[in-house]
C-alpha cells in the first residue's frame, strides 16, 4: 500500500534504485532511462522527479554522456519524508471528512481520533525511515 501520489511514488522508486547501488568509492551514475526501465516507470516522470530531488539536494546530477544521478548523501542520511515532501502536501492538521461544523468547531466526528492516529503514524514512519535498508540490496532480476 502506498498512500502517495504518482510523483511521490516515482521519487521513492528512483531514490531506492540509487540507494541499492550507492557506493562512495564508485563514480557510476544512472540516468533517468536506466531507472525508469528498472522500475517500469515513464522516463519523463523519472526525469521530472530527479530534477526536483536534485534541486532539493537529495541527488546529484551530471549532464551529457556518462552523466546521470547518484544520491547526494549516504542512504542512512535520507528519510522518506525528505523524498516525499516535495511532491505531497503533508498537512499538519486533520481535515474532517464530515465537513465544516464538526471537528474543531463542534464535537469531534466519529473518525477523528483514528484518523489523527493514522496521520501521526504515517508522519513518524516518514521521519524515522531512511534509505539505509535499501543500500546494497541485491538487484532484482528482470522478468
Amino acid at each position: 500500500m502506498n498512500p502517495f501520489g504518482k510523483l511521490a511514488r516515482a521519487a521513492l522508486c528512483a531514490t531506492t534504485f540509487l540507494a541499492e547501488r550507492f557506493d562512495v568509492q564508485s563514480s557510476q551514475r544512472y540516468n533517468s532511462a536506466d531507472i525508469a526501465r528498472s522500475r517500469k516507470l515513464s522516463q519523463a516522470i523519472v526525469a521530472k522527479v530527479l530534477t526536483v530531488l536534485s534541486q532539493g539536494g537529495l541527488v546529484n546530477g551530471a549532464p551529457g554522456p556518462g552523466g546521470g544521478y547518484v544520491l547526494a548523501r549516504p542512504p542512512e542520511d535520507i528519510t522518506l519524508l525528505d523524498i516525499v515532501a516535495p511532491f505531497e502536501r503533508l498537512e499538519p492538521s486533520l481535515h474532517c471528512p464530515y465537513g465544516e461544523g464538526w471537528c474543531g468547531v463542534g464535537p469531534r466526528c466519529p473518525l477523528h481520533d483514528r484518523l489523527e492516529a493514522f496521520r501521526t503514524d504515517v508522519n513518524r514512519f516518514l521521519k524515522t525511515t531512511t534509505l539505509k535498508g535499501f543500500r546494497n540490496l541485491p538487484h532484482r532480476a528482470k522478468r
